[in-house]
């Protein structure tokens, strides 16, 4: 039986529609066949990416040669560029900034692979201090006001190039996904004395239905109202609200549950597109109450169509309690729809 949803940070709507779920397209398959071509992230072609800003390397070895462990480049056809200048304006209703903003690709691995199943714990836990390197870098920069580190897998989440890598997109403004999940915060605790996402993880872990994996500092569900079919939030269970402030300590534990979370994603559904975004407090936000950091799991295994721009309504024909069972089981079992 179909109903809808209410998640309860942005009051956004979903439909949960299980019946749909038979359709013979709702699961296409993602291609993970490797492309023949020549690829620029792969180690020994340095010199066919822009200069390195950051790296991970032995002591003492020259920058943009072989040997690193994660490489950060500037993005070569950015979405907004650093030097932008001109003035910003309005006419009427309209109005406009220029482009500034940094666009940064982060090289995950010299090994030409292209899901972070393809990697290990270590390389993972690399790649997320590297993340938080450059977000405490870019802070220091006082015209951001946010950063999203996000990560494309496949053609069907926006991939460009199949090699591993990650993207960073520092904007003077605070996107608008951000921002209602700011009000919604303030809004809950306004009325509740709490952090709705603090709420959130205790309700999930107290009715442990929708939970995927718990750990020591955190724990990954499906969440009540997602939008995709396997959708998975990782939250830490601490409050925080900067993911750049993380110890090492955490993100190794980070680096484990992302790489059992994205495995048993490709174990289940046959490698899946996906997408992966970190969402953290905005730079200048003084009230680290008001923001509980976490990273939302994206699997691209049904399309958004015309009722949803239409409406903004998201159909999701998996429930979240099947899909978490689903990626609870260890080892995985292949799902059959």
């Amino acid at each position: 039986m179909s109903e809808f949803r209410q998640d309860p940070v942005t009051d956004r709507w979903v439909i949960i529609a299980p019946e749909r779920a038979g359709r013979p397209t709702d699961f296409p398959a993602e291609d993970r066949h490797f492309r023949r071509g020549f690829c620029p992230f792969c180690e020994g072609h340095e010199d066919r990416t822009p200069p390195e800003v950051d790296c991970i390397r032995p002591a003492n070895s020259p920058g943009n040669t072989p040997g690193w462990t994660v490489r950060v480049v500037p993005n070569r056809f950015p979405a907004l560029n650093r030097e932008a200048a001109g003035p910003n304006g309005s006419r009427g209703l309209f109005q406009t900034m220029n482009g500034m903003g940094i666009h940064e690709v982060i090289i995950e691995t010299p090994r030409h692979v292209m899901s972070m199943s393809d990697m290990d714990v270590t390389s993972v836990s690399d790649l997320m201090r590297m993340v938080c390197r450059r977000l405490r870098v870019i802070r220091e920069d006082t015209r951001m006001a946010h950063a999203t580190v996000f990560k494309n897998v496949g053609m069907a989440a926006g991939a460009s190039l199949e090699h591993a890598h990650s993207q960073l997109i520092a904007t003077p403004v605070i996107p608008q996904t951000v921002a209602a999940e700011l009000d919604g915060v303030r809004r809950f605790r306004a009325r509740n004395g709490e952090c709705v996402f603090c709420r959130i993880l205790a309700d999930e872990l107290d009715h442990k239905e929708r939970v995927v994996w718990k750990g020591r500092y955190f724990a990954a569900f499906a969440p009540f109202a997602s939008r995709f079919p396997f959708e998975t939030w990782i939250l830490p269970l601490e409050h925080a609200a900067r993911f750049e402030e993380q110890s090492s300590e955490y993100l190794g534990e980070l680096a484990e549950v992302l790489y059992t979370v994205i495995s048993r994603i490709d174990s289940s559904l046959s490698g899946p597109a996906y997408n992966v975004v970190i969402h953290t407090a905005p730079f200048r936000e003084r009230d680290d109450r008001l923001y509980h950091w976490h990273v939302e799991l994206m699997p691209r295994v049904t399309g958004v169509a015309g009722f949803e721009w239409g409406t903004g309504f998201h159909i999701n024909p998996v429930a979240p309690e099947r899909a978490a069972a689903v990626l609870a089981r260890d080892p995985v079992v292949p799902l059959s729809i």
